[in-house]
């Protein structure tokens, strides 16, 4: 039979191991799936006018060109990934917000097709 300190260090141990998150520095168990970007959601004329309209009412106080230099980095879509930018607009980044709670799965995707996009233009 283990003495009760083996059992409380065992105890501990468990306890640490199914406490941590999984995926690495800066996952959460709560991360969902990234969605599929197809080049019809992300040429979607319905979900680039969402985007832009997202883009214009919240995103460019922070990174739109008026913005620069100030609150935040200047954007460079041109080496973006469609999964990098979803990522970033769900789950914030250092001192940007998380928008997962803010804007559904749809909304978060049009805001990606948008700064993807050849119109774009912070």
């Amino acid at each position: 039979m283990l003495g009760l300190s083996k059992r409380c260090a065992i105890a501990v141990i468990a306890c640490l191991v199914f406490a941590l998150p999984s995926g690495g520095p800066g996952a959460t168990n709560d991360e969902q799936p990234i969605p599929e970007f197809t080049e019809a959601i992300l040429n979607d004329p319905d979900m680039l006018a969402l985007g832009k309209t997202i883009w214009q009412e919240q995103c460019r106080h922070c990174h739109g060109k008026d913005s620069y230099p100030g609150k935040a980095p200047k954007l460079k879509p041109q080496t973006y990934t469609p999964q990098f930018v979803y990522h970033r607009v769900t789950y914030g980044f250092r001192g940007m917000p998380a928008w997962k709670d803010v804007y559904d799965e749809r909304e978060r995707m049009a805001v990606v097709a948008w700064v993807l996009s050849p119109q774009f233009s912070p």
